[in-house]
């Protein structure tokens, strides 16, 4: 009888059970689409950053394998070390501090704010952040220019340039402004679930709003602190838009990762070596999440 059971759940007889070739050409279509777009470009780039692959040249025609000289060199290079100080400082300004932050400061203020005030301040920060990135970058090019820019009209300081001058700190409060808004969301819903009473308790045992913020408030959401920091860091960490921006000028201070590598690779048509810093920059990434997953686990 059970032999019977189970042959009919396989084909699909018994109700609930379920047709296993049904399933299999719903799961088909994705497992197609991840592999062309994800499995295969991966396995491509392992493959060129073994070798010494270019976009012209001798060794676009006949690449050589260089197994991991690649990967030495890039660990051994001035630029890339420099490249990738610039781009945990864009990450560690602009998104663990900057965006973090001002996301909680902002979340934190509006619970008590007035309607109207509550919704002229989201729709104003959630509108920096829902723009293309190419409309924001031409913003804050104007914002910034030193020619007629808007920043030296309101200071008074015509011929500026702020780009040249500071290219990372205009770009660190460049990505707190766009970026900001994720934040405040995920903080606004995480501060809704704190138990009004918690607060109640707190207020009516002399506690100040201090207090309350660091003995009630942050201890309740401090797993949704966690994941907005690895989902910010590592959205900053391969954000491509300072490209749009400064296209790593002047003389590659601002070349954070993801511009550096691009420079490499096309510019610089060397994309085995590009190829080879692009997996090391997944294996940060895949650090850096492990990091927080492990830090979450732990105060879970």
């Amino acid at each position: 009888m059970a032999q019977q059971t189970a042959r009919r759940s396989l084909s699909g007889d018994v109700p609930g059970g379920g047709d296993r070739r049904q399933g299999l050409a719903f799961v088909v279509p994705a497992l197609l689409l991840i592999t062309v777009f994800l499995i295969l470009p991966a396995l491509w780039t392992l493959y060129l950053g073994l070798t010494d692959y270019r976009l012209t040249g001798l060794q676009a025609a006949h690449p050589k394998v260089v197994g991991t000289a690649n990967y030495t060199h890039a660990l051994g290079d001035k630029d890339f070390r420099d490249a990738l100080g610039r781009t945990l400082l864009f990450v560690l300004g602009s998104a663990i501090i900057g965006q973090n932050v001002l996301g909680f400061v902002l979340a934190w203020t509006l619970r008590s704010a007035r309607r109207w005030a509550r919704a002229l301040v989201e729709t104003l920060v959630l509108l920096a952040w829902i723009l293309p990135g190419v409309v924001v970058a031409w913003l804050w090019i104007a914002f910034l220019k030193d020619q007629g820019g808007t920043l030296n009209a309101i200071l008074h300081t015509p011929g500026r340039d702020w780009w040249f001058d500071h290219p990372m700190g205009s770009l660190i409060v460049f990505n707190v402004w766009r970026g900001t808004a994720f934040s405040m969301m995920l903080f606004t819903a995480a501060l809704s679930s704190v138990p009004p009473s918690q607060l109640e308790s707190a207020r009516l045992a002399g506690a100040s709003g201090r207090q309350q913020l660091r003995d009630v408030v942050l201890p309740g959401i401090r797993g949704h602190v966690l994941t907005n920091t690895l989902l910010i860091s590592l959205w900053t960490f391969n954000d491509f838009t300072p490209y749009l921006i400064t296209k790593g000028e002047p003389h590659g201070a601002s070349a954070v990762l993801p511009v550096y590598i691009y420079l490499t690779a096309l510019p610089g048509e060397r994309l085995g070596f590009a190829s080879a810093i692009s997996l090391i920059m997944l294996v940060i990434n895949l650090l850096l999440a492990l990091a927080y997953i492990r830090i979450l686990r732990r105060r879970a």
